[in-house]
């Protein structure tokens, strides 16, 4: 059984279209990326799935029926827009959150103990959550999601805003989330954490799904044709090589998309002539590189629509 099935699902806002035509299903314990440009439905479909706002079209189930308050009782959910009590003691807030899940008060306690331990807030508990730092806060958030051990936990955009240490955190928590059974919704349009991190992946553009599958499925379908390589200079002036169709600068990097059937020695040869190679290596695309090639070849074809 599908923990979240999304069937042929649309929504507009006056005459704005947000969502159209999406269809998708997420299997029990993994990871699934919800990914896509600023404005390309996701948030909206998160709300859908939560029954926050309705579909105008389609039909959308959680663990194999509607929506309902028992359902929600099972979700654990990081909004993208953070929000906490700010006048509220740090443990009272905790506790609340935890009783509106379904735990009592004096079960909580020791829960919260534990939460504020592991994020490194325990010093926190009596303070106001205005008090506390911004990055405190999220993490505080982060508690808010996972203190009643939710089924499905659904975070959009958790990384905002967090340093390395703490993403690093948060990170080791999702993936002990999932260990444990629980199956996560990511929704980022930071592709480097979605490759780091998903099982399986939808690409959401305009509204539309673009793609999804398996990751290491999707990449496949976009082939070994890509060269990662280190040159000094900049990267650029080898757009114009035979069978170099893109070309992404990273600084200490490059990554070249090469035509279907292009020789990747010819890109080689050009290097070496120009530049000091220090790496030179074919890859499978990086789903920044995938998500790049949609979202670019969409724009194209709706300019000459």
């Amino acid at each position: 059984m599908e923990i979240l099935k999304i069937d042929n699902v649309s929504k507009s806002f006056n005459s704005a279209t947000a969502v159209s035509g999406l269809s998708l299903s997420v299997e029990p314990g993994i990871i699934c990326g919800l990914l896509g440009p600023n404005g390309a439905g996701k948030t909206t479909t998160i709300r859908m799935a939560l029954n926050i706002i309705a579909p105008d079209e389609g039909e959308i189930t959680l663990m194999g029926e509607r929506s309902s308050e028992a359902t929600k009782d099972k979700i654990g959910f990081l909004p993208e827009e953070r929000g906490l009590y700010q006048k509220m003691i740090v443990e009272d807030v905790l506790a609340f959150m935890a009783e509106i899940k379904g735990i009592r008060r004096r079960d909580s306690k020791s829960l919260i103990d534990s939460w504020l331990d592991r994020m490194g807030l325990l010093e926190t508990k009596g303070r106001r959550v205005e008090t506390l730092s911004k990055g405190m806060q999220q993490k505080l958030q982060f508690i808010t999601v996972l203190i009643h051990r939710p089924k499905l936990i659904i975070l959009d955009e958790p990384f905002s805003g967090l340093d390395p240490v703490n993403a690093e955190l948060i990170k080791d928590i999702i993936l002990e989330e999932k260990r444990n059974g629980s199956t996560i919704i990511l929704s980022t349009h930071v592709m480097e954490q979605a490759e780091k991190l998903c099982d399986t992946i939808c690409l959401i553009n305009r509204g539309r799904k673009a793609l999804d599958g398996q990751l290491f499925d999707v990449k496949a379908r976009f082939g070994r044709n890509t060269v990662i390589a280190e040159i000094d200079g900049d990267a650029r002036q080898f757009a114009s090589v035979a069978g170099v169709e893109r070309v992404s600068d990273f600084n200490k990097y490059a990554e070249f998309k090469l035509s279907a059937g292009a020789d990747p020695q010819v890109l080689l040869r050009e290097l070496v002539a120009k530049s000091n190679v220090r790496r030179f290596e074919i890859v499978e695309p990086s789903l920044h590189g995938i998500f790049v090639e949609i979202v670019r070849d969409s724009e194209k074809t709706t300019i000459h629509a």
